[in-house]
């Protein structure tokens, strides 16, 4: 017997910690979307009553609570348990324009290589667009006749669509990175598997993000510079990079904190690397010469 309603084509995985308020008017938002996307919440190891209050206000929405914080890593644990052929992600202060969804859910059909669509992003209540999307639309790689936007090699998280098989397939967001500039990795990654990665701006998400401080996000991001790097890139490059954050970590305190949080993990970067083929590392020299690639990347 046919079910009266088509099976869902996209969820939705939004991870969080600790930003209880912010979430709850995240869910709001993703709950009126007229897709009606199945919604899973990933809670990393919160302490402030995050799931029972999302249960209480949001009893359709999902919530898995982790033992421990397992930063960008808790998204892998949502797009295996979604069983829906496409997954978006948002986080606790994101979401997703009506119809977008739709929208997405239609090029990844129509486009088999797309394995990653990265969407326009607007930017608080007075939805400015967000720089990187400027950016991912002058990609200097152009677009390619099977995918629907220009081919990128970055992107930003709370405002991607997966094919979930290719994410699976590249085994999602690195563990070694936990979180921060986690997505460069990711789109090599799937580059590297032969799946596009592609800008699409008619497919929109909105972002607002806390104005307040965010301790130690840069030496988190510079960290997982250094880490990709280790994991993907040449040996000169890798020496390069390497050398060049010694260096600055003598007179910059962001870049010595880069460097002690990135020492004790070289170790498993270098069990796990693994090289990029030849022509994703020309996509990658490409995109240095023009000085258009997510820093991750370097």
């Amino acid at each position: 017997m046919t079910s009266p309603h088509p099976a869902p084509r996209v969820g939705v995985v939004v991870i969080t910690r600790n930003r209880r308020e912010r979430l709850l008017h995240t869910l709001d938002r993703l709950q009126g979307l007229p897709e009606a996307p199945p919604v899973l919440v990933l809670d990393n190891a919160s302490t402030d009553g995050t799931a029972a209050a999302v249960r209480e206000r949001h009893p359709a929405v999902a919530v898995r609570v982790l033992r421990r914080n397992r930063g960008a890593v808790a998204r892998n644990v949502g797009v295996e348990q979604l069983g829906t052929p496409y997954v978006a992600f948002s986080d606790d202060d994101s979401w997703w324009r009506p119809g977008a969804l739709s929208l997405a859910a239609g090029l990844f059909d129509r486009h088999e290589r797309l394995g990653l669509l990265a969407a326009a992003t607007r930017v608080g209540p007075g939805g400015r667009a967000d720089p990187i999307d400027d950016q991912l639309s002058a990609s200097p790689l152009g677009v390619a006749p099977d995918l629907p936007g220009p081919s990128v090699l970055g992107f930003l998280a709370c405002a991607s669509v997966v094919r979930r098989s290719a994410f699976l397939q590249v085994g999602g967001f690195h563990p070694v990175l936990h979180f921060g500039g986690e997505e460069a990795l990711l789109a090599l990654d799937l580059a590297a598997a032969g799946w596009g990665v592609a800008h699409c701006p008619q497919v929109v998400a909105h972002h607002h993000p806390d104005p307040g401080p965010r301790p130690g996000r840069v030496a988190r991001m510079r960290r997982n510079e250094l880490l990709t790097c280790w994991l993907r890139r040449p040996w000169p490059h890798v020496a390069r990079q390497s050398a060049g954050l010694l260096r600055e970590a003598a007179g910059s305190p962001q870049a010595a904190r880069a460097l002690v949080g990135a020492l004790p993990r070289i170790p498993v970067a270098l069990a796990l690397r693994r090289p990029l083929p030849p022509e994703v590392e020309k996509s990658v020299a490409r995109l240095e010469e023009a000085g258009a690639i997510d820093g991750a990347a370097r």
